[in-house]
């Protein structure tokens, strides 16, 4: 302890023997002590608060109010389970209240309110001395670790996509010899059937040639596409309407969607701001969105689309009535190459997972077993957006 803090308890020990004059001082000396605390307290950047026995919270900085989302009136008014609702488990508090010494706790923590973020938690009780009469308590400190998560699952999204191009281009390659050397043929026998005298059998060859040439297009077309949208680069950002993009992948597919008897009901609410995005590759994650709510369904359907927005970001959900997807398989679905239809090749949502957080923005995927699936898509605003890059422009010190 300082000698300052030791001069403090000497006067505090004889408060009661103290006049009017020198109580003053010392109210006046305690008030400026609290108040360099505060400052301190609320310069640090982890959030640190204070709870009771009874979870009550009876102090949080400036960071933690940032952090959980905590107004100035619930301090000392609302219970940290309101913001952080596990904790009492961690903490093996009991479900119907009553006061347990907590134990020190360190974990990861995953919240969505007042912001999606990964916060770093530790709790460590603080016992008060056997001669006061306060009553226990403990602190909890929360480091904010989204940035150093975010940066470790882009790297090793990278690092995945990196492999898996490399192996999409190694089984393209080997694929396009023998596709080019059929089509060489083709074309010699086309040739050669033109030489010979008209009639039906060499015009049902000619049919035949015909038709493998153009299977061996298409399948050359499949190939390009894939490795185009595997290949990753950069977003050629320009200013967009959601829902003009959204209208050109609803138009392509206005024939498919019909024959299939799908009903597809749009619901816009309010005119969404234009965003700063890639049209193409936006278009890409809508096209592979709506692909899989369609092959939820057999013949009819409804796909409902609803769009809005708040300050900061603008949010389109899909929500089907298809098969559903069992809860064990939800966490499966950005795994590359899992698919749970027959012809899948089970990298379509990781290209939508990857397009997003390249834009800023994230996915989420709520469904239940023969009541449908709802994804939702959120984009950032354009001013949120243009401040994302300035940050990334800023060189690192």
């Amino acid at each position: 302890m300082s000698l300052r803090g030791s001069h403090l308890e000497r006067i505090l020990g004889k408060v009661e023997d103290l006049d009017s004059l020198n109580l003053s001082i010392l109210i006046q000396r305690l008030a400026r002590e609290r108040q360099l605390l505060e400052t301190v307290f609320n310069i640090i950047q982890e959030g640190i608060l204070v709870v009771n026995c009874n979870g009550l919270i009876e102090y949080a900085n400036s960071a933690a109010h940032r952090l959980l989302g905590i107004a100035e009136d619930n301090v000392g008014n609302v219970e940290i389970w309101k913001f952080i609702p596990d904790l009492a488990r961690w903490l093996n508090f009991p479900k119907q209240g009553g006061q347990v010494k907590p134990a020190v706790v360190s974990r990861e923590v995953e919240i969505t309110y007042p912001e999606h973020r990964h916060l770093r938690l530790y709790s460590v009780p603080i016992e008060s001395p056997e001669d006061a009469s306060l009553e226990d308590c403990f602190a909890l400190i929360l480091s904010d670790t989204t940035e150093d998560r975010l940066s470790t699952e882009e790297r090793i999204e990278s690092e995945r996509f990196s492999s898996i191009f490399m192996l999409a281009a190694g089984v393209a390659h080997e694929i396009g010899n023998p596709l080019n050397s059929m089509n060489i043929h083709l074309q010699l026998m086309a040739r050669e059937l033109k030489k010979l005298e008209p009639s039906s059998a060499v015009k049902n060859l000619m049919d035949s040639v015909d038709v493998c040439s153009s299977e061996i297009q298409r399948l050359d077309g499949i190939i390009s596409h894939f490795l185009e949208a595997l290949r990753p680069r950069p977003p050629d950002f320009t200013d967009v309407q959601l829902i003009s993009i959204l209208e050109d992948v609803l138009t392509f597919h206005d024939q498919e969607l019909k024959n299939l008897g799908i009903q597809v009901d749009v619901e816009l609410k309010e005119v969404l701001p234009v965003i700063l995005a890639d049209y193409n590759q936006i278009k890409e994650v809508f096209f592979n969105v709506l692909k899989n709510s369609m092959e939820a369904m057999d013949q009819g359907g409804r796909i409902k689309i609803s769009a809005y927005c708040d300050d900061a970001y603008i949010y389109i959900q899909m929500a089907d009535t298809g098969v559903g997807i069992e809860q064990d398989e939800l966490s499966k679905i950005f795994q590359p190459f899992y698919t749970t239809k027959k012809e899948g090749h089970g990298l379509g949502m990781l290209l939508v997972q990857r397009i997003l957080r390249e834009h800023g923005g994230q996915m989420g995927i709520d469904s239940q077993p023969g009541m449908g699936t709802v994804v939702t898509l959120q984009f950032p605003q354009k001013h949120r957006r243009v401040r994302m890059l300035e940050d990334r422009s800023q060189p690192l010190e």
